[in-house]
């Protein structure tokens, strides 16, 4: 991005930018399938973690729309965003829950909100994940690397299970970057897809930097799925670039890849996000699905 546009982010300029993108393709709008909203509290300290992360790592990590949420609602919905989530996620017991409450009156007041859920492996999460989606969930959220667990721990057997059979997805951030954890990686995903093969996962990141191992799963596996937040752009192109020899597979996946942002967590203006899967120059049928055709199929929004 251009520090004009750093420098004035969800400007007049910007929409039109963005807008210009979906329009030349003959799209209605946009499909979001990953973006944070969240109690206050709750951002407060993931924007937080950025700030000290970009500090500990010596990269330049500003939340580019670090603004209230009625702003930010607003900003995507100027850029033409049909849709988008919540990616609420706990980092210890006990908040799931709440949580999920907190997305129901989000997605309520909200009605282009992708409902939104969440879960962490603790007593009772069967019964409370079966209570959201009961509640009308539409996609939960899954953090590897935040809530620091074991995705094939015993406690979360029933709850993907009940996703198996209900098909309702999951935006699962598994891969090692921005930074490993104990528990992220492809390793234990194929295990976990070796015990629920119809789980539809939301491979979140493209799963960086493990990009071509997470598309081997999406190729073998019907109902995993990728989401492009913030893979392909120059940010993280310089950090955890992906290979040359990846993209014919990639557009080969064509409609199991989603696009998503991290907006308002992204250190960039939001054209960003839709210029760098432009440049993978995969064909204009491959970004109509990767912007809008592909998440409208599977989330069933017009």
């Amino acid at each position: 991005m251009c520090d004009e546009q750093r420098a004035a982010p969800f400007s007049a300029a910007e929409t039109d930018a963005v807008q210009k993108i979906w329009r030349d393709l003959g799209l209605p709008g946009i499909i979001d399938v990953h973006t944070h909203f969240m109690p206050q509290n709750v951002m407060n300290k993931v924007w937080g973690y950025f700030d000290e992360f970009g500090a500990k790592a010596g990269v330049e990590w500003p939340i580019t729309y670090r603004t209230d949420e009625d702003k930010r609602v607003e900003t995507l919905r100027g850029f033409g965003v049909r849709a988008y989530s919540s990616m609420i996620y706990p980092h210890k017991p006990d908040m799931a829950q709440w949580l999920n409450g907190w997305g129901i009156e989000f997605a309520t007041a909200h009605p282009d909100c992708l409902q939104t859920a969440t879960f962490y492996p603790e007593s009772g999460v069967g019964g409370y994940v079966a209570s959201a989606i009961e509640a009308g969930a539409e996609v939960f959220k899954s953090h590897i690397q935040v809530g620091e667990y074991a995705p094939n721990d015993p406690l979360l057997d029933d709850v993907w299970g009940l996703l198996s059979e209900t098909q309702v997805p999951v935006v699962i951030h598994c891969g090692s970057g921005p930074a490993p954890g104990t528990y992220t990686g492809p390793e234990p995903i194929a295990e976990l897809l070796g015990r629920f093969p119809n789980l539809p996962l939301i491979i979140a990141h493209m799963g960086m930097p493990e990009y071509e191992q997470f598309m081997t799963l999406a190729e073998k596996y019907p109902e995993v799925r990728l989401d492009t937040t913030m893979a392909f752009t120059d940010f993280v192109e310089n950090l955890s670039p992906l290979q040359e020899s990846l993209k014919p597979r990639l557009r080969d996946l064509g409609d199991k890849v989603l696009f998503g942002s991290d907006f308002p967590n992204i250190p960039y203006g939001y054209p960003e996000a839709l210029t760098a899967c432009d440049r993978l120059d995969l064909g204009d049928d491959w970004l109509r699905g990767v912007f809008y055709n592909n998440a409208a199929a599977l989330f069933g929004r017009k």
